[in-house]
């Protein structure tokens, strides 16, 4: 059978139904067609890849047709495949996602691979207290804690739909416990000791926001987005505050846009705290986790 140009229905199998989506998806320049289709078709049959294989002859249902066609005049819609199934894998981990929140970006873990290697240095004799500044999804604290299992933290944001959604994930990965989260403007309303502050802070200059994808400037919250006129205002907004907050020997992980290391390396310095190490580069080799501890007295 050759697949319609547009909609699914019961004649299609969930082979044809993909390979549909595929080529729908690219010629509409989607990236990654047929990677994108493969978690359409799965998540409006509830199926995983085992399931896509062994079923593929099946023919649709009428309900699963409609579903599917939903989903996908949502993605050829530039919506980010996260944002329609509600949920984005990270450090392979599963996070559900709001309208307040970021997707959680491979990038991003190298903030978590940063700040644990981090911690092996610092040899605490004591469980490690962890600041997540920006929390939304909670990704980044709710991975070290998955991480580190003596470890506890506490997650910030100014918006109370993140953190809602933050703490959700907390509970759903059996995190409750060990979890916090606080509304407030930064690091505004915490205590310290922290031995690990983290953050992926809004970091876009405002100008270049509508020069972004789709993908990102349609559907990403824009306080998450927004570092001001030079994309800085969130550094120095925190760094001061971290620096603070630090325990002795704690450290300060943020994640940097492109570009961003060097200025952001002298920040903390302004701050007091010690540059020992270059940034943690991400696959693309750009300097992505930079990092600063707090000297002992």
């Amino acid at each position: 059978m050759v697949p319609l140009a547009s909609g699914f229905d019961s004649r299609h199998s969930i082979e044809s139904a993909r390979r549909a989506l595929a080529a729908r998806l690219q010629a509409a320049g989607i990236e990654q067609p047929s990677l994108d289709a493969r978690l359409l078709v799965g998540a409006a049959l509830g199926l995983d890849l085992t399931g896509l294989i062994t079923l593929a002859a099946r023919q649709l249902t009428p309900e699963e047709a409609v579903r599917l066609e939903g989903y996908a005049q949502r993605r050829l819609a530039h919506e980010p495949v996260a944002r329609i199934l509600g949920v984005r894998e990270f450090w392979g981990l599963p996070f559900r996602l709001s309208e307040a929140t970021l997707v959680p970006r491979p990038d991003t873990e190298t903030v978590v691979e940063r700040a644990l290697e981090l911690y092996r240095e610092q040899r605490l004799s004591r469980p490690p207290v962890i600041a997540d500044i920006g929390t939304g999804s909670g990704a980044i604290l709710l991975a070290l804690l998955h991480e580190l299992p003596q470890a506890s933290g506490v997650g910030t944001d100014l918006s109370l739909t993140a953190l809602h959604t933050a703490s959700g994930n907390a509970a759903a990965l059996g995190l409750a416990d060990r979890a916090s989260f606080v509304a407030c403007s930064y690091a505004a309303a915490l205590r310290g000791p922290f031995d690990l502050i983290v953050s992926n802070p809004p970091y876009i200059p405002a100008g270049e926001i509508p020069k972004l994808s789709i993908e990102v400037r349609e559907h990403d919250p824009h306080l998450a987005l927004d570092g001001g006129n030079d994309g800085y205002d969130a550094y120095r907004a925190l760094i001061p505050q971290a620096a603070g907050l630090l325990a002795p020997g704690g450290a300060l992980i943020v994640e940097a846009g492109q570009g961003q290391a060097r200025a952001i390396e002298t920040l903390m310095a302004v701050a007091a705290l010690s540059v020992d190490r270059p940034p943690k580069a991400d696959l693309a080799g750009i300097p992505r986790a930079v990092s600063a501890r707090k000297m002992p007295p």
